[in-house]
């Protein structure tokens, strides 16, 4: 039998640990003015298509500080971080609670309408991971597999709103982005092991 949970904490509770451990989530992290600049830099950073083995992703991304090549699985340094990330970043830092000199990725995403990401866990290489979601509010799914099926978990990302996932949630459990009809963009950090 399948747990079915209807939505993921969106922030921690007073009484007890968060839904799935590991997971953080605030909205607001941004405002509307900061929004439009995030998305004005996102889309004049020179995002590529997404290349996985011989299929192109519905997105468009750019990664910066370090690279990782799904066609030939090599993990690789990469340009710098652009100054206009350093605000962001420190803000993500804050939130996760750690140094934000050690968010030494960033992805950044042009989520077109249809797009989403299918279920993945981030590489092992990294370890915090940290998003910002900007444009249309999205749907985060979780699952990971337990003796017969998977437990699932969703949680609603509002425009403007950052999540950071560590330890159980990061390393155990698998996520996704569903696909939605309008425009969406994310700035993801992440730290090394």
């Amino acid at each position: 039998m399948t747990l079915r949970v209807a939505r993921c904490q969106r922030q921690t509770d007073l009484f007890g640990p968060p839904l799935l451990p590991g997971l953080a989530y605030a909205e607001a992290i941004v405002d509307l003015v900061e929004e439009a600049a995030l998305i004005a830099h996102i889309e004049a950073a020179g995002l590529t298509p997404f290349q996985f083995q011989q299929w192109e992703g519905k997105r468009l991304t750019r990664s910066f500080g370090w690279t990782y090549d799904f066609q030939t699985g090599r993990f690789a340094p990469g340009d710098a971080m652009p100054l206009w990330l350093d605000p962001l970043r420190a803000r993500a830092a804050a939130f996760a609670g750690i140094d934000a000199n050690a968010l030494e990725q960033a992805l950044l995403i042009d989520y077109g309408p249809g797009a989403g990401i299918g279920w993945h866990k981030d590489r092992p290489v990294f370890e915090h991971v940290i998003g910002i979601s900007l444009g249309a509010p999205a749907a985060m799914r979780f699952r990971r597999r337990i003796e017969k099926g998977f437990e699932r978990a969703s949680a609603d990302l509002a425009a403007r709103s950052i999540y950071h996932m560590s330890g159980e949630v990061r390393d155990d459990w698998e996520h996704s982005i569903l696909p939605i009809a309008a425009r969406r963009w994310s700035v993801t950090f992440r730290s090394l092991r």
